[in-house]
């Protein structure tokens, strides 16, 4: 099995993912617009519970996929290691077409070359990514107008150029060094790894090894992996399991470099994922966060209406000899189509709205305002009494909030 043609296989599709997400609104931060975009769903930051349960998903499916399979997260699907590689391939690929074209040339131009083209490149790649990166964040098409019009006034302009300096920097100077330097991941797959958690291990029982050490020449790290399994610099991406089992399939031998489960386990081919206490609880809780997701998801309402009365005044007289009282109301279009939302009222005799007819509210946008609800002088004789006030929406099913009328009670 070839692993480096997978893994840039995966790489790739990371890649499109990468790119796919922001437009698609499945996972996003609107800071500007304080929104949260996750599946699809347009979720407001004061949608708590959906927001916590999303982010709470996502962190145990990173502990799940290291307590499982170790570091095969950066050596896959990890954004730094994809671009670093990417930019140490195209250097390279560059550092050969100027060689071949160029032959004649003194090595010293070919270099300036060659350093000029990727500087070039990278820069351009820098630019594109920090758009896409900052995507996330700020809404695309606002972010294109700032970056066209070269703002580096807003949050939205100065964060884009920044990014976009670091991203540069990283592709040319930090690369893998940040694996090894700043990256906390390493150290906490350390922490929840055990004995039968994927590794990449070598295996040299009857002493095969002909030191060719391509193990170590491909290998994305500069480690030898014959040293230790444990290796922090480690990311399990196979490389140098491709490079000894090519070399060794020359002499007509199995490799000896293997994924394993566990320094001590058997060999992925030979056995599936072992399974104890530890990964049990660790999908459980995963699947409870799955579900209570799934849960808040599936009892959102797309409208939320808030409805309170005014009591800076009890209560007035109207010169139609009725009693009014003010109530205010608050309504959130937490969809992504204009909704129509009506009122009524319940459990109270004889009233009426000052409300005409239906308000209508834009795709996520809020509106706030004010109606009377009156009732006739007469037939009263309770200082407050309890009603409903019931709010109606396209899509979704009535909800009655609980309210009291105030007024004055009719003397005998």
């Amino acid at each position: 099995m070839n692993w480096h043609r997978i893994r840039k296989r995966v790489h790739l599709a990371c890649f499109l993912i990468f790119l796919a997400l922001p437009f698609l609104n499945i996972v996003r931060f609107d800071i500007p617009r304080q929104r949260f975009y996750f599946a699809g769903q347009e979720l407001w930051i004061s949608e708590f519970g959906i927001v916590f349960f999303s982010l709470m998903f996502l962190m145990f499916l990173v502990v799940v996929s290291s307590v499982f399979y170790g570091r095969v997260y950066c050596g896959y699907l990890c954004p730094q290691m994809i671009f670093s590689e990417a930019s140490l391939a195209l250097e390279s690929r560059l550092r050969r077409l100027i060689t071949r074209r160029f032959i004649a040339w003194k090595p010293a131009a070919r270099a300036w070359a060659v350093r000029i083209l990727f500087y070039g490149a990278v820069g351009i790649a820098s630019v594109f990514l920090a758009f896409i990166f900052i995507s996330y964040f700020v809404e695309p098409r606002d972010l294109l107008h700032r970056l066209l019009s070269f703002d580096i006034r807003t949050a939205g302009g100065i964060s884009g150029a920044v990014v976009t300096l670091i991203t540069f920097f990283d592709f040319t100077l930090l690369r893998q060094r940040f694996c090894t330097t700043a990256c906390p991941y390493g150290y906490l797959q350390g922490m929840l790894s055990d004995g039968k958690t994927l590794l990449v291990h070598y295996r040299d029982p009857q002493k095969e090894c002909i030191e060719c050490k391509k193990c170590v020449r491909v290998c994305p790290m500069g480690i030898d992996i014959r040293n230790s399994p444990f290796q922090i610099e480690c990311i399990h991406c196979a490389e140098c399991i491709d490079a000894c089992d090519e070399i060794l399939a020359r002499l007509k031998k199995p490799g000896l470099i293997h994924y394993t489960w566990g320094e001590k386990g058997p060999l992925t081919a030979q056995q599936p994922q072992p399974w104890d206490g530890k990964r049990i609880i660790v999908l459980l809780v995963l699947a409870f966060y799955a579900c209570g997701l799934m849960v808040a998801m599936a009892t959102r309402r797309p409208m939320l209406a808030r409805i309170q009365p005014e009591r800076a005044t009890l209560y007035h007289l109207g010169s139609d000899g009725r009693v009014y009282n003010t109530f205010r109301y608050t309504l959130a279009n937490r969809s992504s189509k204009p909704t129509k939302v009506g009122f009524s009222v319940r459990a109270l005799p004889g009233a009426m709205l000052s409300l005409d007819s239906e308000v209508v509210i834009g795709a996520g946008e809020s509106r706030s305002g004010q109606f009377e609800i009156s009732v006739p002088a007469g037939g009263r004789r309770e200082m407050v009494t309890h009603f409903a006030i019931v709010t109606t929406a396209s899509g979704q099913s009535a909800e009655a909030s609980p309210m009291t009328f105030i007024a004055p009670t009719e003397k005998k």
